[in-house]
């Protein structure tokens, strides 16, 4: 263990599509039947990266976290019924001192969809390593869009943590449902984490950080 190091400063970056489908996998079709937590996610965070740095986990902290994703409309928001449940994201979002990032979801296409904001999460991303010089930079996401980030970030010193997934279900209708990772995208991080794999080691029974994941 080094004893001489300083703060390790961790800043954390939410896909929160990504985030939300994984939550909801380990709710409805994980064993744990529970959603993840963003306060033990960052414990589990900070412990995975005092492993990696070996060091103690008291000296590795986040710093800063930032989560986003795309937003529907007042109108379209109401007509879904889903003001509570954004209301509710954005509660637990600031229990986490996590800042959200929210960008207009483009309505005028069948089904909605989301543009720009993985170009925005990226830029802000960058922006923010370069000027607060954080030690790991930690990206919850699956997609190999982030790729040229994270060669970027590495590029000024910062090192890269993506903490992901790859899982495969059912539906109810029997069709192969997935959460996958672009293998190019663990390749080029320093410290790729797949959840799936630390929370169904034989390891993990009992474990207070594993358990901490997920809602009581």
């Amino acid at each position: 263990m080094k004893q001489d190091s300083g703060i390790i400063r961790i800043s954390v970056f939410y896909d929160g599509t990504f985030y939300s489908k994984l939550s909801s996998y380990y709710k409805y079709h994980h064993k744990r039947q529970s959603n993840l937590t963003f306060t033990g996610l960052h414990e589990f965070i900070r412990h995975k990266i005092a492993e990696k740095e070996q060091i103690d986990v008291v000296f590795c902290q986040i710093v800063e976290a930032h989560f986003f994703r795309g937003r529907f409309s007042l109108t379209a928001a109401k007509s879904a019924d889903s003001l509570e449940s954004d209301r509710f994201l954005d509660q637990l979002l600031m229990h986490a001192a996590i800042v959200s990032h929210y960008y207009p979801m483009n309505e005028s296409v069948t089904p909605p969809a989301e543009k720009g904001i993985d170009v925005w999460l990226a830029l802000e991303a960058y922006d923010l390593a370069v000027h607060k010089r954080f030690d790991v930079l930690v990206l919850v996401t699956g997609d190999q869009d982030f790729i040229p980030l994270v060669r970027k970030v590495n590029g000024i010193g910062t090192r890269v943590m993506v903490l992901t997934d790859d899982v495969k279900w059912k539906d109810s209708n029997g069709n192969d449902r997935y959460i996958n990772t672009s293998q190019r995208l663990i390749d080029e991080a320093s410290y790729p984490i797949l959840l799936s794999k630390e929370i169904d080691a034989r390891t993990s029974k009992n474990d207070r950080i594993i358990d901490g994941l997920f809602q009581k």
